[in-house]
């Protein structure tokens, strides 16, 4: 896979986990502004089909590879038993939202290699830092 800052963003494929209907919600709103940037958005939610006219995938193991970036909208207490099922996914990169921070989640990330960083995934689109 090249480098995901070689890639345009119609070519990049962003799975949001913890994604919302609401429009209230970060969650909602990461899948709105990084549908405006021209990636391509996969929400995760178990039990919604569609955000708006996207398409909804009820868990990661429904999430076509590869996965560049996985931008994380779940608390520690719901993540810890994803943490297997976000290694199989192996992302190019992990975003821990803002109240995601999970050091079961960063150990693991850290053995498997994956990248992650502590940021909000609003602020780096808006800022070009995405």
């Amino acid at each position: 896979m090249q480098h995901r800052n070689h890639l345009k963003p119609q070519e990049q494929t962003v799975v949001v986990l913890g994604a919302s209907p609401k429009p209230a919600r970060y969650a909602y709103q990461a899948v709105q502004l990084l549908r405006e940037y021209g990636y391509q958005v996969i929400p995760v939610h178990p039990k919604v089909s569609h955000i708006d006219q996207v398409p909804v995938v009820n868990d990661l193991h429904r999430v076509p590879r590869p996965a560049h970036t996985l931008s994380l909208y779940v608390g520690p207490a719901r993540s810890k038993a994803m943490i297997q099922d976000i290694l199989d996914l192996a992302p190019g990169r992990v975003i821990l939202n803002p109240g995601t921070e999970s050091r079961d989640l960063e150990r693991a990330l850290e053995d498997a290699r994956i990248p992650y960083e502590h940021a909000c995934t609003l602020v780096l689109l808006r800022t070009g830092q995405f």
